[in-house]
């Protein structure tokens, strides 16, 4: 079973409960994971900011050859 996290009611849903628009989070695993999706998101989103701020502090360039075929 997947569950899902509802922004808009805060609220842990289920495949079979799961409202059909974007307010939805997931899935997820397990209850708890989609429970904690906000908290997951924005740490997630902290380290890539902080990626991007070392990134940007190495005066990194993009490079093509990185890229796989």
């Amino acid at each position: 079973m997947a569950y899902w996290y509802n922004i808009a009611t805060k609220q842990v849903e289920t495949d079979e409960n799961r409202s059909r628009n974007d307010d939805v989070m997931g899935p997820y695993e397990t209850e708890d994971e989609a429970r904690n999706a906000l908290a997951t998101a924005r740490e997630n989103t902290e380290d890539w900011d902080a990626e991007d701020r070392e990134w940007e502090d190495r005066n990194a360039t993009w490079d093509d050859s990185d890229l796989e075929d």
